[in-house]
């Protein structure tokens, strides 16, 4: 059956990837971004190469009628089927250089944002089964330098997918998050990272970068029926970087006589 699938932030790398996963199964695609060029070039290329309809809106999702996105996706392309939000920043900003407005703008797009669209598409279901897939991070359980901001967003994010998946249950709506590791091919024009931060990240037990197309898998999967029992989960996929460190050298070569077995 061909769903109609939302996607906010698709002009990005993961966003597009992500797109680009349900157009391949010949799903209909609105995609949501604020920089419309890049938006619209990117659905076209999804459009050419499997046969699908899309649709390009252009929204600032930091404002507070970031949910009207989803009332016009409906509207103009019929019942959303699928609600993925993608779209998120990362600015890096010292904490003791913080302010307000930085802070909660970080906050307005990657946690308010999707608790509005999540909000208009329950209002606007009224019953109708629905999938909702959050975008998180491995940055929700491990802090780093000038991100508490973005940190905190996304341990955020996490608490209000269990929360919505908790509330809309009952309505038919699933709602569950993919928490990506580092990912090559992010959106340098919005969100730069330097080299030297990239291989700092990267190390993870499967010894590889992750690409764009492992975390669209996995939103896929959320997102279909595969996934019908599964609401309010965190799936990280990040080659097992959240496990743990498999660079550390070993901590200690021998036993000592207290660590003895007696």
């Amino acid at each position: 059956m061909t769903r109609h699938v939302l996607v906010t932030g698709a002009a990005g790398g993961l966003g597009g990837a992500i797109a680009e996963r349900f157009a391949a199964a010949g799903d209909r695609i609105t995609g949501v971004d604020a920089r419309y060029p890049v938006l619209r070039e990117r659905l076209d290329a999804v459009a050419a190469a499997h046969d699908v309809a899309v649709d390009a809106i252009e929204a600032d999702l930091s404002v507070p009628s970031a949910g009207e996105v989803v009332d016009r996706a409906w509207q103009r392309n019929g019942p959303v089927d699928v609600l993925v939000n993608a779209a998120g920043i990362w600015p890096a900003t010292p904490l003791i250089e913080m302010t307000a407005p930085m802070w909660d703008h970080v906050l307005a797009v990657n946690t308010r944002a999707p608790m509005l669209t999540t909000v208009a598409l329950a209002r606007l279901a009224r019953g109708r089964p629905a999938a909702v897939v959050n975008l998180a991070s491995g940055a929700a359980i491990r802090a780093r330098p000038g991100a508490a901001h973005y940190c905190t967003s996304k341990a955020a994010l996490e608490m209000l997918t269990r929360s919505c998946a908790v509330e809309l249950g009952a309505h038919g709506i699933r709602v569950n998050a993919v928490s990506p590791g580092f990912v090559a091919g992010s959106s340098q024009d919005v969100n730069p990272i330097t080299d030297e931060y990239a291989a700092a990240v990267s190390a993870n037990p499967l010894g590889r970068v992750g690409q764009p197309a492992d975390v669209a898998a996995a939103v896929y999967h959320l997102a279909s029926p595969d996934a019908a029992w599964t609401t309010g989960a965190v799936l990280r996929v990040d080659g097992g970087s959240s496990a743990g460190n498999p660079t550390l050298p070993v901590h200690w070569s021998g036993t000592t006589k207290a660590q003895s077995p007696r």
